[in-house]
């Protein structure tokens, strides 16, 4: 919207547009990065409280797992009926500030968009299930992966026809190497690719999202280093100085990151300990999309291993444990996801969030720094 009054600008007659002048600050990428965290971050402080009433009024409450978790209720059982679905609260600073500071027609920022509302809609379903049959289960494990496979699906095919990426899509990008390992994957390999990182990225973050803040501020460290990826991605001179792949528009994918930073710090001012509101299933999937996608869109999906370590440190904790107690009858961790290991350990909350927030924040530097060392 914000970037139309550039464009409105330049149609000036010249002996006008010295009047005009500050409107050309809207054309500079890293003003409306800021912009846009701002606007997404008062958004959230001015819409959270008439959110977290709303959501109370709707009875829509946190349920907990008894039956499977018995020392982690007992540890969590304040924290039953705390409203959820506040992702959704996520979901519409992002939107909303997005659409008011990037161009909303480039293919970038629709994707990016329309992924993180397709897995907040995923999640949202999940969380409804939730409340109307009063348990802590909802959608299947199946039905979520078939869901979000058929989105990265989408995603392939639109990438496969846009011109600034028919080519990219199909390479195979490492972190330190200037080069592609693979020039083209093909079809089905880049779908299976595509498929792994979206799918993956979006349940990490799911699985992280155990204790208040802890899934959403990490969330921020990730999307400020995708912002400086995105902004390098889509700047001609620094993409060729960095000898990372220069894709023509991706630059406002930058101001998409810094509106999801502004949203998860605005989000954070409630749901830090203890939290107001969780953002449940609707939020997690959704953060985990939008940095899966921007990831995608740049071709830099397997930095997130290394930006996104807390998430990935999760997953494989759950994946360790399933497989050790199947395998051997015995588990590894007291509990997993590991933050819940830490509790049972006598870690307090706040005390684990805030460790995990600094591994975050480490992880994030480590991951730009990747972009320089090839």
């Amino acid at each position: 919207m914000f970037y139309s009054l550039y464009e409105w600008w330049l149609e000036f007659p010249v002996d006008l547009k010295d009047l005009f002048s500050p409107l050309r600050m809207f054309q500079y990428i890293s003003v409306r990065i800021v912009a846009g965290a701002g606007t997404a971050f008062i958004i959230s402080l001015l819409l959270g409280p008439r959110m977290i009433k709303l959501l109370k009024r709707l009875n829509v409450g946190q349920y907990l797992r008894k039956e499977e978790a018995p020392p982690l209720y007992l540890l969590h059982a304040e924290k039953e009926g705390t409203p959820t679905m506040g992702g959704i609260l996520i979901i519409l600073s992002v939107v909303l500030s997005t659409m008011l500071w990037s161009i909303p027609s480039n293919p970038f920022i629709l994707l990016a968009c329309a992924t993180l509302c397709y897995m907040g809609l995923i999640g949202f379903w999940d969380d409804y299930l939730k409340v109307r049959r009063k348990q802590s289960k909802g959608l299947s494990a199946r039905r979520k992966l078939l869901l979000q496979s058929l989105w990265a699906m989408v995603i392939l095919l639109a990438l496969w026809e846009l011109p600034q990426t028919t080519l990219h899509v199909r390479r195979l990008m490492v972190p330190f190497l200037k080069n592609a390992v693979i020039d083209d994957m093909g079809r089905i390999c880049s779908f299976i690719f595509i498929a792994v990182i979206l799918v993956g990225a979006t349940n990490a973050v799911n699985l992280t999202d155990g204790l208040d803040g802890l899934a959403v501020g990490c969330t921020g460290s990730v999307a400020f280093a995708y912002m400086v990826m995105s902004y390098a991605a889509g700047h001609f001179i620094f993409a060729e100085y960095l000898r990372v792949p220069y894709i023509a528009g991706s630059g406002e994918l930058a101001v998409f990151c810094g509106c999801l930073l502004g949203a998860c710090l605005g989000f954070l001012w409630f749901n830090c300990h203890p939290a107001q509101v969780f953002m449940g299933d609707t939020g997690s999937l959704a953060l985990g999309g939008a940095v899966a996608i921007v990831a995608i869109l740049i071709k830099q999906e397997l930095v997130l291993v290394i930006v996104g370590g807390v998430f990935v440190m999760e997953a494989i904790s759950v994946i360790l444990q399933v497989a050790s107690f199947k395998l051997r009858g015995k588990r590894i961790f007291a509990m997993a996801p590991i933050h819940h290991h830490f509790e049972m350990k006598n870690w307090s909350e706040t005390q684990i969030a805030i460790r995990f927030w600094i591994l975050s924040i480490i992880f994030a530097i480590l991951g730009v720094l990747a972009l320089k060392i090839r």
